[in-house]
C-alpha cells in the first residue's frame, strides 16, 4: 500500500467511526517529514481516543507499521506517525486552537470518498 492509499484508508476508518471534518492533505512538495496529513476531530476525549485506536487497529491489519504515537486522549490531540502519513486526531477545541489546516493550507486537499 502506498502512502496515498494509507492516508485514504485512515480517512475511511475515521469516517466509518464517525470522525468529524476529515481532511487529507498532500504535503509531499511542501514537507521533508511526510507526504500526507490526515486530520480529523472527535466530539469528546473518549471518542478521540477511540478513533485513534480504530485507525491503529485497521492500518495494522493492512500491514502498516506505526512509528510512534504522540499525545493522549485527555490532551485533546493524538498523532499517529506512519512515516509518510501523519494522522492527527483532535477534540474540536484543540483543533480550533492548533488550526493545522491553516498552517498547511498550501498543501493539496485530497477528496475523501464516502465509505
Amino acid at each position: 500500500m502506498d502512502s496515498k492509499e494509507l492516508a485514504l484508508s485512515a480517512a475511511g476508518v475515521l469516517r466509518q467511526k464517525k470522525g468529524l471534518d476529515i481532511v487529507v492533505l498532500d504535503i509531499a512538495e511542501k514537507s521533508s517529514f511526510a507526504d500526507f496529513l490526515v486530520i480529523a476531530a472527535g466530539n469528546s476525549v473518549r471518542q478521540t481516543g477511540s478513533l485513534a485506536d480504530d485507525v491503529e487497529k485497521a492500518l495494522s491489519e493492512c500491514g502498516a507499521t506505526l512509528g510512534h504515537i504522540e499525545g493522549k486522549p485527555e490532551s485533546g490531540w493524538i498523532l499517529l506517525d506512519y512515516g509518510d502519513v501523519i494522522v492527527n486526531i483532535f477534540t474540536n477545541t484543540q483543533r480550533d486552537l492548533y488550526r493545522i489546516e491553516q498552517i498547511w493550507s498550501d498543501g493539496n486537499r485530497i477528496e475523501v470518498q464516502e465509505v
